[in-house]
């Protein structure tokens, strides 16, 4: 099985996409696929690899970190042409996902895609609401001759079927658990960060409004006193939002900026918790990263987080932009030891169960039922 793969975002970025799509090319390349990636180059590109074919891009205004790719039809074509591969699978709704989606249409080649993220959330808190009916019109439109849509949570299932999208199916996300666990060396992240404070909070994310840092922010001011003089926030990740944060940061709140690998781990590893108000996600790899660190959640009950958290066993989940209620789970958390080893243990075992070769392999199996051709399943 010859896999073409088209995405407007790719490692060296840095978001859920672009980490999802290189851990599948690391299991493809792994178990002897032939594959092809079509992917905008970066600003800081350093990886090269035969198996990627960029184009040239230009920063996205509303995320200058990200890439809107400006691809070359006819090159597209030719590379295409001569991979012949055996299935499509597009990524993302921009344009590189337009520039795939036309030729699997006019090559005739089967055609899967991937729904990686909640586009109409994100316009509330860029107060461009006003696109939300047109832009359910176009992904109805783009999304329509796919013969699977992969999405990652039930709650994206449920929230797509609901709005008529058909041939859903669901591709959770793993966990590295030989590189996010709980035994790291906490000394080591508190003398790097000085931290003497007796507990460590963390967020780990994209710093910008559709990960609603501002309720983040609200609940580290409003932290009642006494336990906010035991608290060191450790805030992991870059974006627009990040100098506005840092100008109305308490003074318990460090920026550790982007981090990756073992140094990202041992934030996880060292923290008592880990708090993540975002309401926008279809996933969380962030969360089931700290819930492999044995670090207990506090996450907004709102899309596929709710589906990774379990209530009351491994973190708590709360109403959205509720900052008390994040407040209290916080506390009971932090007053109750004994339930906070208990949470962490019961993370750690259902991380455990989220290997990436299962949920990788279960994709390809797609894939091969894509492949099977009608008089194939009649007459096997």
């Amino acid at each position: 099985m010859r896999i073409a793969i088209f995405t407007d975002t790719y490692a060296p970025d840095v978001n859920g996409v672009a980490r999802t799509l290189k851990r599948f090319a690391d299991h493809l390349e792994k178990e002897g696929y032939e594959f092809k990636i079509f992917a905008p180059e970066g600003s800081r590109d350093t990886l090269f690899s035969s198996h990627i074919h960029r184009f040239a891009s230009l920063p996205f205004f509303l995320y200058p970190e990200c890439r809107l790719a400006l691809p070359n039809m006819i090159q597209a074509k030719s590379e295409l042409v001569r991979f012949n591969p055996d299935i499509i699978h597009i990524a993302t709704p921009f344009n590189i996902g337009l520039c795939g989606l036309h030729y699997a249409k006019k090559l005739n080649i089967p055609v899967v895609g991937s729904y990686h993220t909640d586009f109409d959330q994100y316009l509330e808190y860029y107060d461009l609401q006003f696109f939300s009916k047109f832009l359910w019109k176009y992904m109805h439109w783009f999304h329509k001759p796919l013969e699977r849509i992969f999405v990652p949570s039930h709650e994206t299932f449920n929230q797509l079927h609901h709005r008529g999208f058909n041939n859903l199916r669901i591709w959770g996300r793993g966990v590295d658990c030989e590189l996010f666990h709980p035994r790291y060396d906490q000394k080591e992240v508190r003398d790097s960060f000085q931290i003497k404070e007796k507990y460590i909070l963390s967020y780990v994310g994209r710093l910008a409004p559709e990960k609603d840092v501002t309720t983040l922010m609200t609940i580290a001011k409003q932290l009642p006193e006494a336990l906010k003089k035991q608290v060191r926030w450790l805030i992991v990740g870059d974006g627009p939002s990040k100098q506005d944060m840092i100008k109305e940061a308490p003074e318990n709140m460090t920026f550790a900026g982007y981090l990756n690998g073992e140094n990202l781990a041992k934030i996880y590893s060292a923290s008592d918790l880990f708090v993540f108000p975002s309401p926008t996600e279809t996933f969380g790899n962030v969360v089931l990263e700290a819930l492999a660190s044995g670090t207990p959640v506090v996450g907004a009950n709102s899309g596929g987080v709710k589906n990774i958290i379990q209530q009351g066993k491994s973190g708590f989940l709360c109403k959205p932009q509720d900052t008390n209620q994040f407040i209290q789970s916080i506390q009971q958390l932090l007053n109750h030891s004994s339930l906070k080893t208990e949470m962490s243990l019961h993370a750690r075992q259902y991380a455990i169960t989220k290997t990436w070769d299962q949920i990788l392999g279960d994709l390809l199996k797609e894939y091969e039922q894509v492949l099977i051709k009608p008089e194939q399943i009649r007459y096997a």
